[in-house]
């Protein structure tokens, strides 16, 4: 499906870059800055791995979504008309989403309740999954906002997947912290 022999072709050299499609657009484009971020996206959750193989569970979830990650490019990349090897629309599905909300619950199981906002920090895995949940809420305000655009077209599963991946990197943050015992919370006014 992917041949990448030749990694400079020279072609975005005028400012464009190609759709999936081949129609060339412009490297700011709102198209291409949607699945550019979730490429960012796919790279912060590459440096929380680092810090995550001692949770196989949660290690191998991230792994499945960086993965996913690459399904939600693809669908942005090919409006209207991208397809997977078996012939299918290459997209994420309901199904993903439903596994998302799986992973949220079975994780947010053994989390007490919050009683303040949680600053990003305590482990290193969970700080890394904080800096990947706000590029994911980034990408997601880009879809919403090319959904919204004249001619253009976004299916809704990649809209559902990526806001339900930023409340399933809260919660894996969470986790990454001792189950929430080493969350930092904000103390509103702490410092006046």
């Amino acid at each position: 499906m992917v041949a990448l022999n030749r990694i400079y072709t020279r072609t975005g050299d005028d400012g464009t870059t190609a759709l999936g499609t081949g129609e060339r657009r412009k490297k700011y484009d709102l198209r291409v800055a949607a699945y550019g971020t979730l490429d960012e996206l796919n790279a912060a959750l590459g440096l929380a791995r680092l810090h995550t193989r001692e949770d196989a569970a949660l290690d191998a979830a991230l792994s499945r979504i960086q993965n996913d990650l690459f399904d939600a490019g693809a669908d942005l990349t090919m409006p209207g008309k991208g397809k997977g090897p078996d012939g299918a629309r290459l997209t994420v599905t309901d199904n993903q989403v439903t596994w998302l909300e799986s992973e949220i619950d079975r994780l947010n199981a053994e989390l007490s309740p919050l009683r303040s906002f949680v600053l990003p920090g305590g482990s290193a895995a969970a700080a890394y999954l904080h800096l990947a949940r706000t590029v994911c809420r980034r990408g997601e305000r880009l879809i919403a906002e090319l959904a919204d655009q004249p001619g253009e077209s976004v299916t809704p599963e990649v809209l559902k997947y990526v806001n339900r991946l930023s409340d399933f990197l809260f919660v894996a943050a969470r986790h990454a912290n001792h189950q929430g015992a080493g969350d930092v919370l904000w103390v509103p006014g702490r410092n006046r």
